[in-house]
């Protein structure tokens, strides 16, 4: 017994001693983050954001790659079969979380193909129109849902997105009828919510904050359960008449399952420390975000608990997709 004990310690302690050679060697190469939507939303301008500051502190290049479609999971299943060393990671976000719930065929398991790093940020969802639409508040956009069933559409980042659960939950709570219309990202979205193409979307602040301050876009509500300190004079959904609507957009940094505990460990204390740093805690708050910086196991513990969320949700709403 002793014998077998004492081989189980060796094997923990050689573990142990390559888990940290391996986060003592790494990196030895650019490192990429890919981002599973186009460039220009709130999942490219953190990955940006992160990748610079990150890159000083690592040595080496940090590159972010663009890789949308499918709601977020093509480049989510990318990351997930890719080389476990650390060199590639995901910008993960809260869509990843849906996606597991409303894709039947999904290559991939988020809870289980992945390693939490640390979520970096949450940004509020924001109910926003066209400058030239004849709403001025929530009320006023759901008496003319019900006077013309159907009439109104919102567009989304995509299908499985945070945004397209919103959208349902809106639905669900007000019993107005509303079009969806997926998009590939934010940018093409908020191309056609300033053409007019869609009436209205519930994208995260980031993308749409130029367009609101310069008096293109009108706020109507956020998705939160409290007010965003970036729109402090726009309400909550439930301020304006809607229960039970209180989400937000997280956004992380993941790598595959496999990837060395020291390396996590070492890129959560790397990435940690740029978040809680003074710059950039002001470059979040200027694109309307709430700085995180949590631990591995929290992260995870929040995935757990969104995907449980939002497979109610999912079922409530009958969202079904291939």
């Amino acid at each position: 017994m002793a014998c077998k004990l004492s081989h189980r310690l060796l094997a923990a302690a050689l573990c142990g001693m390559a888990g940290l050679t391996s986060a003592q060697s790494w990196p030895t190469k650019n490192v990429t983050i890919v981002v599973p939507f186009p460039a220009g939303g709130t999942t490219d301008v953190l990955a940006r954001a992160i990748s610079t500051k990150l890159s000083a502190a690592i040595g080496q290049p940090v590159i972010v790659d663009n890789k949308p479609g499918a709601g977020a999971t093509l480049g989510a299943a990318q990351v997930a079969k890719a080389s476990a060393d650390g060199h590639i990671l995901l910008m993960g976000a809260v869509h990843h979380t849906v996606a597991t719930s409303v894709y039947k065929n999904l290559q991939y398991s988020f809870e289980k193909d992945f390693a939490p790093i640390t979520t970096i940020a949450l940004v509020p969802n924001v109910l926003v129109v066209n400058s030239n639409a004849p709403y001025n508040s929530v009320n006023e956009l759901l008496a003319a849902g019900r006077a013309a069933p159907e009439k109104l559409s919102y567009g989304s980042n995509g299908n499985g997105t945070a945004q397209h659960m919103i959208g349902t939950q809106f639905q669900i709570e007000t019993g107005v009828k509303v079009l969806h219309v997926p998009y590939k990202g934010s940018a093409p979205l908020t191309t056609d919510l300033l053409g007019g193409q869609v009436v209205m979307s519930f994208d995260t602040i980031t993308p749409v904050l130029p367009f609101i301050k310069e008096g293109k876009l009108k706020a109507l509500a956020v998705t939160t359960a409290k007010r965003s300190a970036t729109l402090p004079n726009v309400p909550t959904m439930q301020e304006a008449g809607i229960p039970n609507i209180a989400i937000g957009t997280w956004f992380g940094l993941l790598a595959p399952a496999a990837t060395p505990k020291g390396v996590v460990a070492r890129l959560n204390a790397e990435v940690v420390k740029i978040i809680n740093s003074p710059e950039f805690k002001k470059q979040m708050l200027d694109i309307g975000a709430e700085p995180i910086g949590n631990k591995p196991e929290e992260m995870a513990r929040q995935i757990k608990d969104e995907t449980e969320k939002f497979a109610q949700l999912v079922k409530v709403g009958k969202v079904t997709l291939d």
